[in-house]
């Protein structure tokens, strides 16, 4: 589980990260990466505690069953990915309907990739 440091709770800090921050995607899902040392968005709303995380996962991706496994995949990978992204970082993922299938090795791949495309 996240901690409640590490995680977007409102929509305005949702709407921010995906209207101001770069897209990138891959076959099982896609992130909106707002980091705001980069001049980003205008207004400083830094939180020194470390990166937060949001997650969007429709019923597009399958059932509740399936929609709360997959949420907890990414949740677990977003815990290893917190010691390497800087603290003033809010990134929102957005699980693709091929993510309720997929493995967690799978969607840890994707996510990395995704990461590493919205960084540049």
């Amino acid at each position: 589980m996240l901690p409640a440091h590490h995680k977007l709770t409102s929509p305005v800090q949702f709407r921010k990260a995906i209207k101001g921050g770069k897209r990138a995607g891959s076959r099982t899902v896609v992130i909106h990466y707002l980091d705001y040392n980069r001049g980003e968005n205008n207004e400083a709303e830094v939180d020194a505690s470390g990166p937060r995380f949001g997650l969007v996962v429709s019923k597009a991706v399958g059932n509740a069953v399936v929609r709360h496994r997959t949420s907890r995949r990414l949740r677990h990978i977003c815990m290893s990915l917190i010691p390497t992204l800087p603290a003033t970082v809010d990134i929102v993922i957005r699980a693709l309907p091929a993510s309720g299938t997929a493995s967690s090795a799978e969607l840890e791949k994707d996510l990395r990739k995704a990461l590493t495309k919205a960084r540049r």
